[in-house]
């Protein structure tokens, strides 16, 4: 099919360009962008054409090549008049940034088409939520004098000039969020599908099989472990359950998992992809942009490192507990047949080589293509891991279908920000915040999570974080947290709306694959990744998880602290330590979970923890006593979320 060819055609030059303007650039930073929108929203429209009835196909097909044309047309303006190469078909014989205030009517015609085009390619891409926001902001940078007060009202703009802030400059459409995915985003996402062309990420599969295969809730544990390195590489949870689900889901159920909670399983532990260092998915670059003061890429991975590793063994134990609960004693998968030597050293070439070069202080995109050049040398040496042409252009088809809808997404950001710039509501919202933030700090927090929460609903956590991160930033620095561990706290319920129901994305995506009830797998979901509600609130009570103090002792204090506290936290939300647990003994047990993980500094936090502790140990023996002599059994009621 034309669509098709013309995909992989446009897809093949979208890689290639961004690898070579990235390490080696020649274009100027707007017309580097423009280019890149240019070939992303097009491929954005090849890939999600509009749907019609089979009298009408032809006709719709004929629509979304002129939709292609008109993102040529006006972002190949864009790059014509910026780039000075075609400075003699510039306007007034000045580039566009050069003529900000001055623009011409062709100006305005073009932006406000590029406008339309980026919401409509954002709505076709990841669904309305974004694009209605966006329109939302508009209506505000139109209608700013006949606002209420609580809405912040201002003095209103004229057409021509939001356009011109929106799509013609760079503070808009062109702005941080379309460059964090041009420099470091959509590089990450190629070297994610190359390893997997390589079969490099299969290894990761089997050595989770082979390591847990026969042990208890073996097959599960394999989920948590395989979801979590490949979503640390996609950083996408929607994604990451669609492909790992399709093994890992079956996989389950054939051990003895109700389609239920092997939905939940799957799509919690995709979900924490994007804690997991050194990838982090999208989050971290995003990061490296928006933190003042400015961090490094190894200091976001090094903050990343425990929250991450305590997500994940929480998540592992309450797996664990939840099959002795049920008898799901071992998986009866096995490891595939491929010999895992070839996958193995490629894979921890990628993966070696990546962190190395990043400690050694290359740039992420930097670091990334060199890693991405010594695993394509490693996969050629041996017959079994070689990419031959055909495949090498399968995985950059795959990292463009992975990787437009975010380039469409990112464009579609950028037309908020731009309006949060104009309008000047960045500077106001903190004004409404920062006094509810002096006089009760978690309930500050409270209001971010349920905000980034209810946000985050329908968007990519990368892209989510970048929005609550816009709009609130000047109250972070205003919270009198460390700033790093404030938009960590963002970031980390950005990926917890994945499993938040009513609109939990990716324990849908989890439920259509285990043929499971989608509002109950939801629920599944949320109660498996309760872990990654309680984090982000230690973290910001307690820098040092972050791995950001010199205090060797106290970081350890804390540590040690905090995972006292999985262990009540993963026994209670099981409802099974040594044997099944009454209900009184499972909150009492999350509360004392809570008191770990949540408990301020302060004189009296020792006495708090140390109580929580000796109250913990005392139901653990209570439990273990009453539970000699009698089996593991399944309790679950007929309407729990975990069957």
């Amino acid at each position: 099919m034309l669509e098709l060819r013309l995909f992989r055609v446009l897809a093949t030059l979208l890689s290639v360009f961004v690898l070579a303007e990235v390490n080696y650039p020649e274009l100027t930073p707007q017309a580097q962008l423009a280019f890149f929108a240019m070939l992303g929203l097009s491929l954005v429209f090849l890939k999600h054409p509009t749907r019609a009835g089979a009298a009408g196909v032809m006709s719709v097909r004929v629509f979304d090549y002129l939709l292609v044309a008109a993102v040529f047309l006006c972002f190949g303006y864009v790059l014509v008049q910026t780039e000075p190469v075609f400075r003699n078909w510039w306007l007034d014989g000045r580039s566009l940034g050069n003529r900000a205030g001055l623009e011409r009517p062709p100006d305005w015609t073009v932006g406000l088409v590029g406008l339309v085009l980026v919401l409509e390619a954002t709505r076709r891409a990841i669904g309305p939520t974004l694009p209605l926001l966006a329109l939302a902001f508009l209506a505000y940078a139109a209608f700013g004098h006949v606002m209420p007060d609580w809405l912040f009202p201002h003095r209103g703009y004229g057409w021509e000039r939001i356009v011109s802030q929106a799509f013609l400059h760079s503070q808009g459409v062109f702005g941080i969020a379309l460059k964090v995915m041009f420099t470091y985003v959509f590089l990450f996402v190629l070297f994610g599908t190359t390893l997997e062309g390589t079969g490099a990420t299969g290894y990761v599969l089997d050595a989770a099989r082979r390591f847990f295969g026969k042990r208890t809730g073996g097959s599960a544990k394999v989920a948590v472990v395989a979801s979590g390195v490949m979503g640390s590489l996609s950083g996408s949870a929607v994604a990451n359950t669609a492909t790992t689900g399709t093994f890992t889901i079956p996989m389950m159920r054939s051990a003895g998992f109700r389609p239920v909670a092997a939905g939940g399983i799957e799509a919690a532990a995709s979900s924490g992809g994007a804690l997991v260092p050194p990838i982090m998915g999208a989050g971290a670059y995003m990061m490296l942009e928006m933190v003042e003061p400015a961090v490094t890429y190894l200091d976001i991975v090094k903050a990343a490192l425990i929250p991450a590793a305590f997500y994940y063994t929480a998540l592992l134990l309450i797996v664990h507990f939840y099959a002795r609960r049920n008898r799901v004693v071992a998986g009866d998968e096995v490891p595939s047949s491929r010999p895992p030597g070839a996958r193995g050293l490629v894979f921890l070439v990628a993966l070696v080589s990546l962190v190395v070069l990043i400690v050694l202080g290359y740039t992420p995109f930097r670091a990334v293509s060199i890693a991405l050049a010594c695993m394509l040398l490693t996969a050629a040496l041996m017959p079994s891991t070689r990419m031959r042409p055909r495949a090498l252009l399968r995985a950059v088809e795959s990292a463009a279908h992975g990787g437009v809808s975010l380039i469409a997404a990112a464009a579609c950001v950028g037309i908020i920000i731009g309006v949060v710039t104009l309008t000047g509501i960045g500077a106001k919202l903190p004004g409404a915040i920062l006094p509810l933030a002096q006089n009760n700090l978690v309930l500050a927090l409270i209001l971010l999570m349920v905000s980034t929460i209810i946000l985050g609903m329908g968007l990519p956590s990368a892209v989510c974080y970048l929005l609550m991160a816009t709009l609130v930033g000047p109250v972070l620095g205003g919270l009198g947290v460390v700033p790093l561990a404030a938009h960590m706290f963002i970031f980390y319920f950005g990926m917890m709306s994945m499993v938040t129901p009513p609109v939990a994305l990716a324990a849908y995506t989890a439920a259509a694959i285990a043929k499971a009830d989608i509002m109950r797998t939801g629920a599944a979901a949320f109660r498996f990744a309760l872990v990654g509600f309680a984090l982000p609130y230690a973290f910001v009570l307690h820098p040092a998880l972050l791995l950001v103090s010199p205090d060797l002792a106290s970081t350890l204090v804390n540590v040690l602290v905090v995972f006292a506290g999985i262990l009540p936290l993963a026994v209670a939300i099981s409802g099974y330590g040594f044997g099944p647990l009454d209900a009184w003994q499972r909150a009492i047990l999350l509360i004392a979970a809570l008191v770990l993980f949540l408990t301020p500094s302060g004189a009296y936090r020792v006495w708090l923890q140390g109580a929580a502790i000796l109250v913990s140990g005392i139901i653990a023996i209570a439990n273990r006593r009453s539970a000699r002599g009698v089996s593991p059994s399944s309790d679950d009621s007929a309407d729990s979320p975990y069957r």
